[in-house]
């Protein structure tokens, strides 16, 4: 018996009967033979980790662009505070942890450059459409690997797709991270928020900070805990009425007084002029993509390539190209 199928055995005991087992994955679009060490999902997330796009997320925006302070969450801080918050509401569930923090490290490794300002841009001007977690699922199926993809599981492709949106994930791991996502978004972009001068600890409703607690860790801790005990032994993840509305009246506040509109986002027109200016310029003079894109237009055509292209970039990334592009340089002869 190999480690692998002492592994799945070993879920199959103690798991609960509502979690996702390795061993009865609905596999892989392309079949491979099984790792005699990994389950398959085990195999998905190291795959997730070594990815190009996975590194990328550390200089990708949370909320603020380009933060010059040291403490500030970017895309790939967001990413692993969530996946340890759904590891923690898995295990307390007895689900599957590996599952969970699989479908936790893709989540995101589709967004834009500029966060969700990046988002809003190319959903306006591509025809195609664009979605932060469609394009995770694009970015692993076909864009990893120079196109071949890393040809994850079934079930961790249906988690990063349905982890926003209306779409509910087929499997419970799945519905732990979307959980997960709003519960650590929240949270530190309200640490980051008042960090920045944006609001204060004092402008946070009062209403919500009774149900939830009052400072991050807290609250955090008590959301944890309120699914734990409200998802125990069912088929579904939940939490209690008074913490679900506590919750989104909190997220309501942080649109109203972050999201949209405050000091915070002061450059995300510049940045929207920038991707947008970005797309419009690529696609009427393709030559200007790197080879690796510009060979797959034949096949996937002019929009697509681009959006993918302009969606892989980092901030930085996407400054510099802008840069090359549109501003001249400096005559440099003596």
């Amino acid at each position: 018996m190999t480690i692998r199928e002492e592994i799945e055995r070993i879920e199959e005991r103690i798991l609960s009967p509502y979690a996702t087992l390795s061993s009865r994955s609905k596999g892989r679009a392309h079949p491979e033979e099984k790792c005699s060490v990994r389950t398959d999902f085990q195999r998905d997330r190291d795959r997730i980790i070594y990815s190009k796009a996975f590194r990328r997320l550390k200089h990708k925006t949370q909320v603020f662009i380009s933060p010059e302070g040291d403490h500030y969450r970017t895309r790939l801080t967001h990413t692993l505070e969530v996946s340890q918050i759904a590891r923690t509401i898995a295990r307390s569930l007895r689900l599957n942890e590996d599952l969970t923090e699989a479908i936790a490290l893709g989540h995101d490794l589709g967004h834009t450059p500029f966060g969700h300002a990046g988002e809003r841009v190319l959903q306006e001007i591509c025809p195609l459409g664009f979605k932060h977690n469609e394009q995770s699922v694009r970015v692993v199926e076909k864009l990893e690997k120079n196109g071949k993809g890393l040809n994850l599981t079934y079930e961790v492709l249906n988690g990063i797709l349905c982890h926003t949106g209306e779409q509910k994930a087929e499997t419970l791991e799945g519905c732990i991270v979307k959980f997960a996502d709003r519960i650590a978004y929240i949270n530190h972009d309200i640490e980051d928020a008042i960090r920045g001068g944006v609001i204060s600890q004092d402008e946070l409703p009062k209403s919500c900070l009774k149900v939830l607690g009052n400072t991050s860790g807290e609250r955090i801790n008590n959301m944890i805990v309120n699914i734990i005990e409200n998802s125990r032994d069912k088929g579904e993840i939940s939490m209690s009425d008074e913490f679900r509305e506590a919750t989104e009246e909190l997220r309501n506040f942080m649109f109203r007084n972050v999201y949209i509109g405050s000091s915070a986002k002061a450059e995300e027109g510049k940045a929207e002029n920038l991707i947008r200016s970005l797309y419009y310029k690529l696609t009427e003079q393709p030559e200007l993509l790197p080879a690796e894109f510009y060979n797959k237009i034949d096949e996937e055509g002019i929009e697509r390539v681009v959006c993918d292209y302009i969606a892989g970039m980092t901030d930085r990334y996407a400054i510099n190209t802008f840069n090359f592009i549109f501003i001249p340089a400096r005559w440099m002869r003596f």
